[in-house]
């Protein structure tokens, strides 16, 4: 059993106001994809430029924000918003979805999209390599407040976390901050470091969280007030992720039905 190393989950109390780590960790993810956009804009024949890469990641900051928010309450929070409307938009709080914040940042792309006349899915193409490292980050910051922590575990690696009770857990988090942060982050970009059809980026990126997010609830600590979903084993996260690998094979066999020799994105 490892030792979970309590952090201060206040980076810096200047008195009249505290930075936590949470809040920082979402600086570095927005600031990596503004960073990791640049260098894609810089890449001959890119049809970006510097403006919309920091338009765009602007675009998605609302995006995860307001959508995260939104989704925790519908998804997995519903019957409390129902009771208490005004939760929403109590945000210090906590509670945000990930599903909800894709939602969020699909609907800002979507905008962003009509406002520099690119297709819908030009735009996600560019933005899906700039994503997972920025969930890296979060994921990051759930670890040092402790939370989204896994199952009961006797694997050696298994941590006692402040608020989990006596029995050593999965380090859950880390998990996903692994496979839907760093290890899909090298899939994702690799993939789309050669031109592919318009699409497939996209469909790769999705296919592939929605696969890794499927196999890390079977080691995540379901929510107390939601438990199992179905059959006693499945969550609301791989519910929710279901639709996600049936859209991303959808959009890789379409942009590969739909390919024409010379087009790609």
């Amino acid at each position: 059993m490892l030792t979970y190393p309590e952090i201060n989950p206040v980076a810096l109390d200047l008195g009249f106001i505290q930075i936590h780590w949470y809040g920082l960790m979402y600086l570095v993810a927005f600031g990596t994809a503004w960073w990791l956009g640049k260098k894609r804009a810089s890449l001959p024949n890119s049809g970006w430029d510097a403006n919309q890469v920091s338009d765009i990641i602007f675009y998605g900051a609302l995006g995860v924000v307001l959508g995260g928010r939104i989704g925790y309450v519908l998804f997995y929070n519903f019957s409390a918003f129902l009771d208490d409307p005004l939760m929403l938009l109590r945000v210090w709080e906590g509670g945000m979805s990930f599903h909800g914040g894709l939602l969020g940042v699909l609907v800002a792309m979507y905008l962003f999209g009509r406002r520099y006349k690119k297709s819908f899915f030009q735009v996600t193409d560019f933005i899906a390599p700039l994503v997972p490292l920025g969930y890296f980050a979060g994921r990051i910051g759930n670890f040092i407040n402790g939370e989204l922590w896994g199952r009961v575990t006797d694997v050696p690696w298994g941590m006692v976390f402040p608020d989990g009770g006596p029995d050593p857990r999965h380090p859950s988090m880390l998990y996903q901050g692994l496979l839907e942060g760093l290890i899909l982050f090298i899939i994702v970009w690799i993939y789309s470091s050669k031109p592919r059809p318009l699409m497939a980026v996209s469909g790769a990126y999705v296919l592939g969280v929605g696969v890794f997010r499927i196999v890390n609830e079977f080691f995540r600590q379901p929510d107390a007030h939601l438990g199992f979903i179905a059959f006693n084993w499945m969550t609301m996260g791989q519910l929710l992720s279901i639709p996600l690998v049936i859209l991303g094979i959808v959009l890789m066999k379409l942009a590969y039905k739909n390919h024409k020799p010379g087009k790609a994105s």
